[in-house]
């Protein structure tokens, strides 16, 4: 099992994985106590058999530098195969504003080949790779020296078995025609939209049951802050405060240290100085927010009038049509889309792109009275109504 600690043999590594069709590639990282995952080890494979196709690179040696690593990455005659990418590709585009690509992820891959909702890696090592992972490293400190040779050969099978999952994978949507359903959904992956987040943006984020634009100004200029501090000292949003004192405070509309003391859920370094202020601020920034300016919900979804019977009907048509398709349900729609398909909306993600083909037409009839459907035994069948 080779490690690489200088920049020389990264770039000589590199540069033998760009004459090959695809590379490999994982992360390990911490995150439970920053806001930036702090990356501690990457894991590289090119096409092969064995381990010596395959490299851990240890980003905390000291002189490393990544740039040959990010030059493969923008290197387009190599698809840069990952499992379950967000995190990762997070991770390398704080670091350098970089998205590899071509990019395909084996998680989503397999969710359209049928492998069920949200596929694991050690379910499709067993499956496709017939083997087995060794999981007794998987919650270890990553960032400690020297790595273990357990942590490393955990470490390498991400990317040597992800090899024999890809090239499996690849020919099956190859076979049966569906690269392009991958395709659509790899679209959010490679959006630099997708790692961006914006304080402005994060009340989006909160779950709340009010629409009162009153409210939710002063939730949005309180996540605005969190947000802002957090990332500003590299710490969890929730080490902060959390999304249920939040909710407290914007009900609350305190307006002194005083009345934050009074707050059952707000954490004690929470009421008093830099943060303290920091939300007084904001529940008086919140108040200020003239009414049209003031964040407003979808006025369709909240007028929404969802017939539950219909929703149920949308939700076994699901059911029969990922089955008959062999793909995973949450690809082709989410119980908010049957939801708003029940209430009369009709833009919706399940009726775009390639879900259409497989779920839209028939969701269409069905919600405009057209179909019933009914289940017969194991056999969904349709009946004509009205």
């Amino acid at each position: 099992m080779k490690t690489i600690t200088t920049t020389p043999d990264l770039a000589a590594f590199c540069a033998e994985a760009a004459k090959h069709p695809y590379v490999t590639v994982d992360t390990e990282f911490l995150r439970e106590r920053t806001y930036y995952s702090k990356l501690c080890l990457i894991q590289l494979a090119y096409n092969g058999d064995g381990n010596d196709d395959a490299v851990l690179v240890d980003p905390l040696a000291e002189g490393l530098d990544l740039d040959p690593l990010y030059a493969l990455f923008e290197d387009a005659g190599v698809v840069k195969v990952f499992h379950a990418a967000r995190q990762d590709l997070e991770i390398f585009y704080v670091d350098r504003g970089i998205i590899p690509a071509p990019l395909f992820d084996t998680q989503v891959a397999a969710m359209v080949c049928g492998f069920g909702e949200q596929a694991g890696y050690e379910t499709l090592v067993r499956k496709i790779a017939k083997a087995s992972v060794d999981k007794s490293s998987r919650f270890t400190d990553w960032s400690r020296r020297p790595l273990s040779d357990a942590q490393k050969a955990y470490a390498l099978a991400d990317v040597t078995h992800l090899r024999v999952i890809y090239e499996y994978l690849a020919a099956q949507l190859e076979k049966t025609g569906r690269k392009k359903w991958v395709a659509e959904e790899m679209a959010v992956l490679n959006d630099p939209a997708t790692y961006q987040t914006d304080p402005a943006d994060a009340w989006k984020r909160v779950k709340t049951r009010t629409s009162s634009g009153k409210f939710l100004s002063i939730v949005r200029e309180l996540a605005r802050f969190r947000e802002a501090y957090a990332q500003a000292r590299n710490i969890p949003r929730n080490r902060v405060f959390k999304d249920d004192a939040m909710i407290e405070i914007a009900s609350t509309k305190p307006a002194s240290e005083k009345d934050l003391g009074r707050s059952r859920l707000l954490l004690r370094e929470a009421r008093k100085g830099d943060i303290a202020q920091g939300i007084l601020a904001a529940v008086k920034a919140g108040q200020e927010v003239a009414p049209e300016d003031q964040p407003k919900t979808d006025p369709r979804r909240e007028k929404l009038q969802v017939n539950p019977a219909l929703a149920d009907l949308l939700r076994v048509l699901l059911k029969a049509k990922a089955d008959e398709k062999n793909v995973a349900q949450k690809l082709i729609a989410t119980s908010s889309d049957l939801d708003a398909l029940a209430g009369g909306l009709r833009d919706v993600p399940a009726l775009r792109g390639w879900r259409k083909e497989v779920f839209g037409a028939d969701a269409l009839r069905l919600c405009d009275g057209q179909i019933g459907l009914a289940v017969k035994g194991e056999k969904v069948v349709t009946y004509e109504i009205g």
